[in-house]
């Protein structure tokens, strides 16, 4: 059994605010051994359940802020940028039987701590078939298409109830209890390493590959904070304006939106400014 951990960060234990999950900040520093802790319990709990391989996917960020030294013996980590198929490259090759979302969080323009989709700000709104995508609702059609189920999700609280819309089978772990977008009543790492594991070893007996996905095409909506992006994300083939502040485009498939998704994000970025977004 080979189990891919998608490890985000926003949703670790302890973290709360822009600076904890930030690269080079003090904050960050700290908070990457909590998010640590959070992953190697979920790599324990797996091998508990009877994983024979175990490899985790860096995906917050810049995608280099697990602790490696730190990390499980038994796993290995795929850190750096730049991935095919981003927070959940190595799906794709056949043989992973499950795979866990470590550390989510919710969709932008909805309630959660540091709810953001993709962009940590910019985008109000994703929205698949007209229903409002979270990262983890996203990477799930992805991983469908390669009969890849999700067996964990950990997050905060609202991050567990927006999981039972695209996984209600698998485990869920509230690490916290959202408060606002930048507070939250915090379970200590020793309490949530122990309740991960054990839903790490519950959720392993959900690892099991069935036929891929055939869904699709999918109409993909984006939002914007300002209108000037719109015009940006339409420099992307295929891409439409559908409003004000609105595009949308459609993928045959999975693979093909969620690259386009990319291609969109990283074109508006480069077109925020600093200031006045």
């Amino acid at each position: 059994m080979k189990i891919l951990i998608s490890a985000d960060m926003e949703g670790a234990t302890g973290v709360t605010w822009p600076a904890d999950v930030l690269p080079g900040t003090p904050q960050w520093e700290r908070c990457r051994h909590m998010f640590t802790s959070d992953v190697n319990a979920a790599i324990a709990g797996f091998f508990d359940g009877g994983a024979d391989e175990v490899l985790v996917n860096e995906a917050h960020w810049t995608m280099r802020n697990l602790l490696l030294e730190q990390l499980d013996e038994r796993a290995q980590m795929l850190t750096g940028r730049h991935k095919s198929l981003s927070m959940v490259e190595g799906v794709q090759h056949g043989d992973v039987d499950g795979i866990a979302f470590v550390g989510y969080h919710t969709g932008a323009g909805t309630e959660g701590v540091l709810a953001h989709t993709y962009l940590a700000n910019t985008l109000t709104g994703v929205w698949v078939d007209g229903t409002r995508a979270s990262e983890g609702y996203l990477n799930s059609l992805v991983v469908a298409e390669y009969g890849v189920p999700v067996v964990l999700v950990t997050g905060d609280d609202r991050t567990c109830q927006d999981a039972l819309g695209y996984a209600p089978q698998a485990p869920g772990v509230a690490v916290k209890d959202y408060v606002s977008r930048y507070a939250a009543v915090c379970r200590p790492p020793a309490r949530t390493a122990a309740e991960i594991r054990a839903a790490a070893h519950k959720g392993a007996a959900l690892a099991v590959r069935h036929e891929p996905s055939r869904r699709g095409p999918f109409r993909f909506e984006l939002e914007f904070d300002a209108e000037h992006l719109v015009g940006a994300a339409t420099c992307v083939p295929g891409v439409e304006r559908c409003g004000e502040r609105r595009i949308a485009y459609t993928g045959q498939n999975m693979y093909e939106a969620i690259r386009c998704f990319k291609a969109v994000t990283t074109v508006v970025s480069s077109a925020v400014e600093e200031q006045y977004g």
